[in-house]
């Protein structure tokens, strides 16, 4: 496994929820990061955020890791869940609502 490969592993196996994405949740830096981090932000749950751009081997590690070519990346409880479009599509449908409450997601802090 490669180094990029165990960071990202380690990050995701660590957080309940955590967004691969470019820029930070203040800060994102395209509109689909900025999209995702409104849609989790309205699900007031916690997550961790990863700035791909920071890091060019995670930026395209983590396409590798999900094999999926697009960032951002949502992952919950260790499973990869997808881009910003299928968040919006769960989020509108509440499945993403029920996905964070079915895997008992920590609530964001006030």
């Amino acid at each position: 496994m490669s180094a990029a490969n165990e960071r990202i592993s380690d990050v995701v196996s660590k957080n309940d929820v955590v967004l691969f994405m470019k820029g930070t949740p203040l800060f994102p830096q395209c509109g689909f990061s900025s999209r995702a981090v409104a849609i989790l932000d309205h699900c007031k749950v916690a997550y961790e955020s990863v700035d791909v751009l920071q890091d060019m081997e995670i930026r395209q590690g983590i396409k590798a890791y999900s094999d999926w070519p697009t960032i951002p990346q949502l992952y919950v409880k260790g499973e990869f869940v997808g881009g910003s479009d299928i968040m919006m599509e769960m989020f509108e449908a509440g499945e993403l609502q029920e996905l964070m409450a079915e895997k008992q997601v920590a609530p964001a802090s006030e």
